[in-house]
């Protein structure tokens, strides 16, 4: 995937447009905590409006008036003089003259390539100063910048001869030699360098305090905020990296004094070559996918954060301290579009899971519960973890004796198992339990997993009530269908309550998602235990003791339980909670419970006579009251 991306985003490297976007993060950092050059001894004169307000003059000046300066500034002790002006035009003879004899060959005069496109090509014309000033002994200077596509000045001239280059050669220091495409270090927005203006400097024993031009390279040219003219266009200003924070445009002279500190002491920027983005966006890409190759957590992100966070400090410190330019906006985008990707796929496999949770569990769970599953897979554990659940077992009665009558009939002993396992299951959904297997005629569910039931003994109990419900439906149903012959069916329900551990269960092949544990087994027995005494349901102790609100319940019989050392009550549902006032329920509770106390004395005589009474005041549980019957009848002595 890294190496996907990677590829994707190669040919970015070499389009010209995107480098655009990669100079606007330039001008950003590099003008945080920019370098200062040593002890810059640069003076700018500024032709600025206080200084046609005063001179009083239209632009162009008189040379004489540059005459003027020039010779003042020599004699303020100015190292070199410099102008940022193109005298390529001959003006008066005289004023001609006058300049000329205050040039020599501490004085630099801007020059400019003049670029004309052709059919052929393009052609390249110098404009030089004219012949006096240059037989004067005056310097011409290369001042022709190169703005990029967005209008900001950001590339160093690299010809030999250019205006900064110049003034340095006659100043006596080195110029280093920038290579091409080095960009300009900037070192703060426009009017960093000590201004004077143009007026003070033509009289500085009364303008400027004394020394100031001692020793200094003096700068002299254009500083104004507004054209010079109305057909004059618009000032020699330039947009640059403090462009973006102080909206001020920084004057072409003042760029000239940041170009020969840059080549001074050696602070231009020397951009990495395209091939070493590439593969600075390729390491970038691999260090992302080696950070998520274990898929997409809270850790990811700042993961990533601190990825693109270390790609623009690198990127500064070269910068800063190497005077190298590594664009961090590539590799960071790899970093960030294999992050995205990681998170993309996770996603897309979270969505499959959830899918999968949903096709899996939707014909064990209600689709409610299905649902929440799909919104929280966390809540399905793999492996096994301890609860406490209700388990159901239901047996369906009989169903031996209906299949040796159907052998020769397997359709329809597979379609009336069926129809009868519909609404047996639908009546388990519907109580929000999960379905743990369908044992041929036998159903085993339970309640409070994978996710929380609170109430789950309740809901386990009104589980069997709908299903022996589902029963009898199905029974009026087969025999207005089949007449008299239509088989009539019926099951036993035992339900506990009790702590297991429940969780995916078999190999790695193939396992269910089960429960395990004597609370299991003990619900199975109780399943058993209803065919012996003949009622539809049996509760265990527990499962008891969390619904004797919600119904009225009698106690059937004491059975040893492994691992108990006394034998546990096992109880069957008699009524809803609403009836616990009626009269002959009431009279039929007292009876039963003082015929259990008898039978359990051995008292076999008075044990008879009240279960004899119970019965006929409750024939629903007559055959229970048969198998007690038979019990107190087989009891010693």
């Amino acid at each position: 995937m890294a190496g996907l991306i990677a590829a994707l985003l190669t040919p970015l490297v070499f389009f010209q447009p995107f480098t655009l976007i990669e100079a606007k993060l330039f001008d950003i950092l590099s003008i945080i905590a920019p370098p200062r050059p040593h002890a810059s001894n640069v003076e700018v004169v500024a032709i600025d409006e206080p200084s046609f307000s005063e001179i009083g003059q239209r632009w162009p000046w008189s040379r004489e008036l540059h005459a003027r300066l020039a010779e003042n500034l020599r004699a303020a002790g100015a190292k070199v003089i410099a102008f940022d002006v193109i005298f390529s035009e001959p003006s008066t003879e005289e004023a001609d003259q006058r300049f000329a004899a205050a040039l020599g060959p501490d004085v630099v005069l801007a020059s400019d390539d003049v670029l004309t496109k052709l059919d052929h090509g393009i052609q390249i014309t110098r404009v030089n100063p004219i012949d006096p000033f240059l037989d004067a002994g005056a310097v011409p200077g290369l001042a022709s910048v190169a703005p990029d596509g967005d209008v900001y000045l950001r590339r160093m001239p690299t010809q030999p001869d250019g205006f900064a280059a110049e003034i340095l050669r006659l100043a006596g220091e080195p110029a280093l030699s920038p290579p091409e495409g080095a960009l300009i270090q900037y070192f703060g927005p426009a009017h960093t360098y000590p201004t004077a203006s143009y007026y003070q400097a033509l009289d500085p024993e009364t303008f400027l305090q004394p020394g100031r031009f001692k020793d200094k390279i003096v700068l002299v040219g254009l500083s104004l905020k507004a054209a010079t003219s109305a057909d004059a266009g618009a000032p020699d200003t330039f947009p640059t990296a403090y462009t973006l924070i102080t909206g001020e445009l920084t004057s072409g002279v003042e760029v000239q004094a940041t170009i020969l500190d840059n080549l001074r002491n050696g602070l231009f920027v020397t951009p990495v070559p395209r091939l070493a983005v590439l593969a600075l966006l390729t390491a970038a890409a691999l260090g992302a996918a080696a950070l998520s190759i274990r898929g997409v957590t809270w850790r990811t992100g700042f993961a990533a954060l601190f990825m693109v966070v270390l790609l623009f400090t690198g990127a500064w410190l070269a910068l800063r301290f190497g005077r190298i330019w590594a664009p961090p906006a590539l590799p960071a985008a790899a970093a960030l579009a294999v992050f995205g990707a990681r998170f993309g796929l996770d996603y897309a496999r979270e969505r499959q899971l959830r899918h999968a949770v949903s096709e899996a569990f939707s014909r064990y769970l209600s689709p409610d519960l299905v649902a929440e599953l799909a919104r929280d897979p966390g809540a399905l554990r793999l492996g096994g973890e301890r609860r406490n659940l209700s388990i159901l077992f239901c047996d369906v009665r009989g169903f031996t004796s209906l299949s040796e009558k159907l052998k020769d009939q397997p359709e329809r002993l597979t379609t009336l198992i069926n129809r009868l396992l519909d609404p047996l299951s639908e009546a388990v959904l519907a109580e929000g339990g999960t379905i743990d297997k369908y044992m041929g005629d036998c159903v085993m569910a339970f309640w409070n997993a994978p996710l929380p039931s609170p109430d789950h003994p309740r809901r386990a109990v009104r589980a069997a009530l709908r299903m022996m419900d589902a029963v009898s439906g199905l029974n009026s149903v087969l025999r207005q269908e089949e007449g008299d012959d239509a088989p009539q069916f019926s099951v036993g329900v035992g339900i506990n309550t009790g702590d297991c551990v429940v969780g995916n269960v078999g190999s790695r092949w193939r396992y269910d998602y089960s429960v395990l544990g004597d609370a299991v087994n003990l619900a199975s027995r109780l399943e058993s235990l209803s065919k012996e005494y003949n009622v539809s349901l049996i509760l265990g102790p527990a499962t008891a003791e969390a619904v004797r609100e919600d119904h009225v319940l009698i106690e059937l019989d004491r059975i040893a339980v492994r691992g108990r050392a006394t034998e546990s009550a096992i109880f069957t549902v008699l009524a809803p909670a609403s009836q616990r006032e009626d009269p002959a329920l009431a009279e039929l509770a007292r009876l039963h419970a003082e015929a259990l106390e008898r039978y359990r004395k051995g008292q076999r005589k008075e044990a008879l006579a009240l279960v004899v009474r119970c019965r006929s005041l409750a024939p629903p549980l007559a055959g229970y009251y048969r198998t007690l019957m038979r019990k107190i009848g087989e009891m010693p002595g």
